[in-house]
């Protein structure tokens, strides 16, 4: 094994890209797989490629590689897109490390927390039976399942709600005078998009260490929140106060997820709630404001 580790991001996008910036300061040797090799963080190996295309890329390195991370997000929300995204592009790389001889110590695959079904607000962790019935959680187990079927040694990466610069859905929506019911309250799990990065790259330097990592870890922060509460949080900081005729219902369920494990094995996120996390993109968004 090299001195500086090897480690294939494919599908280098929002979090990918956060990651590989965070591994190549490590002094890692990262490689970048993405249709749009501009978007990629300097200092990254480009592999212009498209995960939905069976054919390797052209630029697939030869190289031993230590480590690979499938962080791909799907272009199309429909059960034809996910298939494409998570199922179908997953085989597909799995079966360049193969024609390539490469056996990674660890592949990482990030998943979602939409694998769980449950309601009601009940707390959930790794080892809560995942039985989503729509086609998205469907979808993503069935990926899940690829993994940890294959031969090479796979964790589950469950990203919840994930937020942060670029991704202001909900702040937008508040400004709108978004409302939500508040009985029964609607449980939703956020993790800011650097500490989901920041998770994945914790994982990858534990592993290098020798740490034993389980085939699964939820990423999360500690405070699971009811969404009337984000949004009365984020009213006020905002200066909202007008209200949309209509109460809008939240289409998923209402559970907390929990992160013990991670944090078992010495993780911990730098935004523990949605209240730091928010605060910080609204005080970089208040900044790029101000006159110059």
């Amino acid at each position: 094994m090299s001195a500086a580790p090897t480690l294939m991001i494919a599908g280098c996008g929002d979090v990918g890209g956060r990651l590989a910036q965070r591994m190549d300061q490590a002094g890692w040797r990262v490689f970048g797989l993405r249709r749009n090799v501009a978007a990629l963080p300097a200092g990254i190996q480009p592999v212009a490629g498209d995960l939905y295309q069976a054919q390797c890329p052209e630029q697939w390195p030869s190289e031993p590689l230590d480590y690979l991370v499938y962080a791909a997000a799907a272009t199309a929300h429909d059960e034809a897109g996910y298939r494409e995204a998570y199922v179908d592009g997953l085989r597909h790389v799995l079966a360049w490390l193969a024609a390539h001889g490469q056996r990674p110590r660890r592949v990482l695959f990030v998943s979602s927390s939409g694998v769980y079904a449950q309601d009601g607000g009940v707390w959930i962790d790794e080892t809560s039976p995942a039985e989503a019935e729509g086609y998205s959680g469907r979808i993503m187990r069935e990926a899940e399942n690829l993994l940890l079927g294959s031969d090479l040694p796979g964790t589950l990466v469950r990203l919840t709600g994930i937020y942060g610069p670029g991704r202001e859905w909900l702040i937008n929506q508040v400004r709108m005078g978004y409302r939500v019911v508040s009985e029964p309250p609607l449980y939703g799990n956020r993790i800011h998009t650097d500490d989901a990065a920041g998770l994945l790259a914790f994982l990858l330097q534990a592993d290098r260490r020798g740490v034993a990592l389980d085939d699964c870890y939820i990423g999360v922060d500690d405070e699971p929140a009811a969404l009337h509460e984000v949004v009365g949080w984020l009213r006020e900081r905002l200066g909202v106060s007008h209200w949309a005729e209509e109460s809008t219902v939240r289409r998923s369920g209402s559970k907390r997820c929990s992160n013990a494990r991670a944090r078992a094995l010495g993780w911990a996120p730098q935004y523990p709630s949605y209240r730091e996390g928010y605060a910080a993109i609204l005080s970089a968004d208040q900044s790029s404001e101000r006159p110059v």
